[in-house]
Order: structure tokens, then sequence, then C-alpha cells
């Protein structure tokens, strides 16, 4: 359904993987991918969110690289130059807001463990930004000036994120006046949504992609 593209400006060029539903319009949705690389998982992720009805872009942060084991994905985010990840994260956000497909629509952001950080620091950014979904993620930002409202899904035996961190955010992003909601998955662990990983649980990522598909829907269309 996608297809790799290359975006942005003189000063910044980057591809990524754009999904367009058969509607041809709707409202965007930026895609930003864990530490393992724009992989396969994340482009089929892409294709299901545009069967939704949404125009979805994932950037490849790492220029093509991927990794398979957390030894490469680890190599592979020290090696990431920050001023160009956040280059890049608001790219692809402004990308989406002038593709003629989602020209005049609200536009989300959908991010995992990396790349939610990056999320929730693209909500601290871009005020036009109206949904952020984070998965298994946290970070601190000023929210204040923000005007989406978040959705988190996160893991009951998560050795990366522990609860009082995600709790920390939950208080940070409702104390900043913003519709906030945290789902806590039962016995999984990071990584639960990726079906390409081991620790992929088909219980509790098929009940986070109903919340995030439902989320979406209701701040987006």
């Amino acid at each position: 359904m996608g297809e790799i593209v290359e975006v942005g400006s003189e000063n910044v060029r980057i591809s990524g993987y754009l999904s367009i539903p058969k509607t041809s319009q709707g409202p965007g949705v930026v895609v930003l991918h864990a530490w393992w690389g724009l992989n396969e998982f994340f482009k089929r992720l892409s294709d299901r969110l545009a069967g939704k009805g949404f125009i979805v872009f994932a950037p490849d942060l790492y220029k093509g690289k991927v990794a398979s084991t957390r030894e490469e994905a680890k190599e592979l985010m020290t090696q990431l130059d920050s001023k160009y990840l956040e280059t890049s994260v608001l790219a692809s956000s402004d990308y989406l807001m002038s593709h003629p497909a989602v020209k005049g629509r609200r536009i989300g952001v959908v991010g995992f463990s990396m790349g939610a950080n990056s999320a929730l620091w693209l909500s601290s950014k871009k005020p036009d930004l109206h949904a952020v979904v984070i998965f298994y993620g946290t970070g601190e930002e000023d929210f204040s000036k923000s005007r989406a409202s978040f959705l988190g899904h996160f893991a009951e035996e998560d050795e990366f994120e522990p609860k009082e961190g995600v709790l920390k955010l939950e208080k940070l992003i409702r104390s900043a006046g913003k519709e906030v909601t945290f789902y806590y998955y039962p016995k999984v662990k990071h990584w639960f949504f990726e079906e390409d990983r081991p620790e992929f649980d088909d219980k509790a990522a098929s009940l986070a992609w109903e919340r995030t598909a439902q989320f979406l829907d209701s701040k987006l269309k």
C-alpha cells in the first residue's frame, strides 16, 4: 500500500514510508519507530493505520539501517545525532501538515519507545498536533503550549520504563491541563505490541490497537 518517499527542504532531506488510504485524503499521522529502525513492522503498522483512513508518514530516522538485536539497536540509537533527530521529526510533521491529502485537517503522532520520547517532544514544539499516542516510552517536556490529547500504553513488567516514571509523566501532562489516559497491560513486557519481537503479546496488542484506533478517530476525524 505504501512507498518510500523523500521529503523536506533544502536544509534537511529525509526519507520515510508514506501510506495513503483508498479515500486518498484524511487526517495525518506521523509514526515514529522504536530503536530497531524503520523495519517491516512499522511499515505494516503504517498501512494498517492508512486502512483506517489516515495519511501516514513514518520517517526513517536511521537512514536505511535496521537492527534485529538489542545490541545492534543500542548502537544505532547511540549513533543517532540529536539535532538530526529533532529536525527530522519536525520535518515529518510539517510534511504531513502541508500534504495535499491532509491539508486543513488534523494530525497526530504515534511513537514507540525511543519514538515515544520524540512524540512527546514534538507535542511540546507543535501546538497544531491534536493527538499523541505513546507505547512504552516516556520523557519530560513542557506541555503547557500543547493542544494535544494523550494516550499511553505501558507494560506491567517493563525493564526500561518503571511505573514511577510513567506516573510522573502522567502527572506532568495532567498538571498542564491536558487530557491524558494511560493504560497498563498486565504480565507483558516492553515491545509487547510489536509482532516481530519475542515479547509480543497478541491479546494485549489487540486491545492496544483498538484503543489507539478509537482514540485517533475521536481526536483527528
